[in-house]
């Protein structure tokens, strides 16, 4: 029975190393006449590029913040709209603690009483200076009290007012609780919602930020650029801008400015560049876009390119294989190369339009 096993099994190696021996003898003979593979040389263009990485931002945008404290009582405009300098955006309603109202009233009424007190000392002193009872000394002194009492009445009375109304008015400047847009634009973003408690802008405090504002005629793309291009560029390059979300859309720019410290992200060192748009293509662009940005460095035209992979490096010369004078045969020719892509380069002496370059060997690993 074992020997019979050992047959079948001697019986099955043998077809199947016959197979296997046609098979690769099918296959090297369908090779067998097959020229090998070859690139044309051709006659085109070559740029070199940049790569930025980056969004679309418009060129100013304003926060707008309140100049009182309060609560939002009032929205008159939406992310989206269009407003004019001036048009209402936000009425902020004053919401004074009881002990701020409280003191503000109590303020107005002591400095009132004050006044009334130097007004009776002010005709008390006339009549003294009358009968020359006094000097005139003593009289401007009491005089520049009585001015400075009333420059604090008037500030207690605008701070009341502008607690329990949200509106003074101080000279030409106009207080108020409403919140108009300082320039002409397109409201980005509402950080706030009616109800919510607003902190005003001082010289000590930055404020509630409630909405944001721009003007999108003038629009850029920020980014950034690996260290390696940073020193090919300058100012004024022009640049192809690529939307992620309009796939089909290319928009034009030129660098405007690139920066002169570097930054790290992702454990790279990039330079922040600002390339200006310059046309739109007809696109309908909005901010926060993410983009990427094709810096034109150089670019040739009309010249002799081949694939860069085809090139190969020999004691420090540029080396192509090309067909000799005998059929299938391969010799090597020296070429000098102009401008490249890292994809295609451009070959300026030693070959033609309708030259055949071969194709590198494709080398195989041999496991031993």
């Amino acid at each position: 029975m074992k020997g019979k096993k050992l047959w079948i099994s001697l019986l099955v190696v043998i077809v199947l190393g016959s197979g296997t021996f046609y098979f690769m003898q099918g296959n090297a003979s369908s090779e067998e006449g097959q020229e090998d593979p070859f690139v044309v040389a051709e006659t085109g263009t070559v740029v070199e590029k940049a790569l930025a990485v980056g969004t679309i931002e418009p060129e100013n945008e304003i926060e707008i913040k309140s100049k009182i404290s309060g609560v939002v009582s009032q929205i008159y405009a939406q992310p989206g709209e269009y407003v004019s300098e001036g048009q209402p955006l936000i009425e902020v309603k004053p919401d004074p603690t009881p002990l701020e109202l409280a003191e503000a009233k109590r303020n107005l009424e002591r400095t009132q009483i004050e006044k009334r007190s130097l007004e009776s000392e002010m005709q008390r002193m006339q009549k003294l200076m009358d009968q020359e009872l006094v000097s005139e000394q003593e009289y401007e002194q009491l005089e520049q009290e009585f001015e400075d009492v009333k420059i604090r009445l008037q500030i207690s009375q605008e701070r009341l007012d502008l607690l329990e109304s949200g509106r003074v008015s101080i000279g030409d400047t106009v207080i108020e609780s409403v919140i108009r847009a300082p320039v002409d634009g397109y409201i980005l973003e509402k950080m706030v919602d009616i109800g919510e408690p607003v902190v005003p802008l001082t010289s000590y405090q930055a404020g509630t930020a409630l909405m944001s504002i721009a003007g999108m005629d003038k629009l850029l793309f920020e980014g950034t650029v690996d260290e390696i291009d940073v020193g090919k560029m300058q100012e004024g390059m022009a640049a192809e801008i690529k939307i992620g979300a309009l796939p089909d859309a290319v928009v034009y720019g030129e660098v405007s400015r690139i920066s002169l410290k570097a930054t790290q992200e992702d454990n790279a060192t990039v330079f922040p560049v600002e390339i200006t748009i310059t046309d739109t293509n007809g696109v309908t662009l909005r901010a926060g876009y993410s983009a990427n940005a094709d810096i034109i460095i150089e670019q040739v035209e009309n010249v002799i390119t081949i694939p860069e992979r085809v090139i190969t490096m020999k004691d420090g010369k540029n080396i192509i294989e090309v067909p000799g004078e005998e059929a299938g045969s391969r010799v090597e020719k020296e070429v000098e190369l102009g401008l490249s892509d890292a994809i295609t380069v451009a070959v300026t002496e030693g070959l033609s339009e309708g030259d055949k370059v071969y194709e590198r060997p494709v080398r195989t690993l041999t496991v031993r």
